[in-house]
């Protein structure tokens, strides 16, 4: 497995994954929705399809934070990191990350976790933020943002916001974390 920025070809294979990863979850919660079939031009595709392309002409995208990862000249995975704030202050923020169902569970989405944190951290990034699993994102030194003095400007997202300080942190980062506009369209 590689993994690499994101190309200008890997587009379709990028929404390919994140119907994948996320389609089920949406199918499940939708009797009329059993049997959708997630296609490119789908209706029934999952939020996430939607959020990276909308991310992707927005003011907030950082080519170089979108990552995939191939198998056999196959995109598997995706992940990105897109312009947040906190107050005054320039952040990133994590999300989406997808991996194809069938390569779920073989360290995927762990091994991306590693190489998007090493690029923020590379290009002097002070913290990352999300709204995610409390069990799974603490095995990347994800801690709950309040520890930090950051608060997400969503209050229900308050018990799974949480925030990943880089080598660049400087604590007089606090207060309300704000995601790229296209976050609160979904």
């Amino acid at each position: 497995m590689l993994i690499r920025r994101e190309r200008a070809d890997d587009a379709a294979a990028i929404a390919a994954v994140h119907r994948s990863a996320f389609g089920p979850q949406y199918v499940n919660t939708d009797k009329n929705r059993e049997t959708a079939e997630f296609t490119d031009d789908s209706a029934a595709d999952p939020p996430e399809v939607d959020l990276v392309t909308r991310l992707r002409s927005d003011s907030g995208w950082i080519p170089t934070l979108s990552m995939v990862a191939v198998e056999y000249d196959t995109v598997i995975g995706h992940v990105c990191l897109t312009r947040a704030g906190v107050g005054p202050f320039p952040v990133l923020a994590l999300g989406p990350i997808g991996v194809l169902a069938e390569h779920q569970g073989n360290g995927v989405g762990a091994a991306m976790m590693h190489a998007v944190l090493g690029a923020a951290d590379a290009l002097d990034e002070p913290l990352i933020g999300l709204a995610g699993s409390i069990d799974y994102y603490p095995q990347f030194g994800f801690t709950p943002a309040a520890r930090l003095g950051i608060t997400p400007d969503e209050p229900a997202w308050v018990s799974h916001f949480q925030v990943r300080a880089l080598s660049a942190y400087d604590s007089q980062i606090t207060g309300e974390f704000r995601y790229a506009e296209p976050f609160y369209e979904l």
